[in-house]
């Protein structure tokens, strides 16, 4: 079977970098480029093992010097879109792990993707545990009456909740099937204290050094909870989901959205 060939948009920044060398190490897939906003004059980014490749400030600049199977590009909300939709026009397959792309949003760029037939995969996480923690946080809801989640990241963070936070709250009420319980303060001594509020699930958000990525769910009940946590240790835990992903993105001709329905996972 030939070599899966990776170009990373975003390449420049901690999580670019960090799959960039993924790649590089991956049995069967090749980086071949990279793109990002920051390039300015520089013309090639390297590897941890020496390999120099090119470097270009967009996607559609790389693509008229390497053109790769795969995209995978970890942005923000406007970098995904705009590498998804470069991705689907020039007939590369695309996996992106930016989130606060709205549901309308995505829904477009599959309906992009499936005219054009090509294939993109798009998640909020790809911490194989994370994933997991939806899927359980989907069952377990229609259980409780009563949940809070919390989650924290590192402090250059710049978007709060996390998507995958949002991505948690949604499995949540389609496990639940409707809003949850929820208590409401007569007095808010401090404005925010209880969070945000989506479906009667309380939302917690905390930036600092130190974090990479937590979420985590508790359910109340009568005399009990029970917690769901997750811990992303450091940027190499997103790395085997990714290389999934990348795997299996050159075989769809469509859009795949979260890496349950790339797992297979359902309730």
């Amino acid at each position: 079977m030939p070599e899966i060939t990776v170009a990373v948009n975003g390449v420049l920044g901690r999580m670019g970098d960090t799959v960039l060398n993924a790649v590089d190490q991956e049995p069967g897939i090749k980086p071949v480029g990279g793109a990002d906003i920051n390039a300015g004059n520089a013309k090639t980014v390297k590897t941890l093992t020496g390999a120099e490749l090119p470097l270009a400030s967009d996607l559609a600049s790389l693509f008229e010097v390497a053109k790769p199977d795969v995209v995978v590009d970890f942005t923000n909300a406007e970098g995904g879109k705009s590498a998804m939709t470069t991705c689907i026009e020039h007939g590369v397959r695309c996996v992106s792990g930016s989130t606060g792309i709205t549901p309308d949003e995505i829904a477009a760029l599959s309906d992009r993707a499936s005219a054009a037939g090509v294939g993109v995969i798009s998640a909020s996480n790809f911490a194989l545990g994370c994933v997991v923690l939806i899927h359980l946080a989907r069952i377990a809801s229609e259980y409780f009456d009563y949940a809070d989640l919390i989650e924290s990241h590192h402090e250059m963070k710049i978007d709060a909740p996390s998507g995958t936070a949002l991505s948690i709250v949604q499995a949540m009420l389609e496990g639940k099937g409707e809003d949850f319980d929820q208590n409401i303060v007569e007095t808010e001594l401090l404005k925010g204290t209880r969070g945000g509020s989506t479906g009667g699930i309380n939302v917690h958000s905390a930036r600092m050094p130190g974090r990479v990525a937590r979420h985590e769910v508790v359910f109340g009940a009568l005399g009990q909870t029970l917690t769901l946590l997750h811990d992303s240790i450091s940027r190499d835990s997103f790395m085997p989901g990714v290389m999934l992903a990348v795997r299996r993105v050159v075989n769809e001709n469509s859009m795949i959205v979260g890496l349950d329905n790339v797992l297979g996972l359902t309730k």
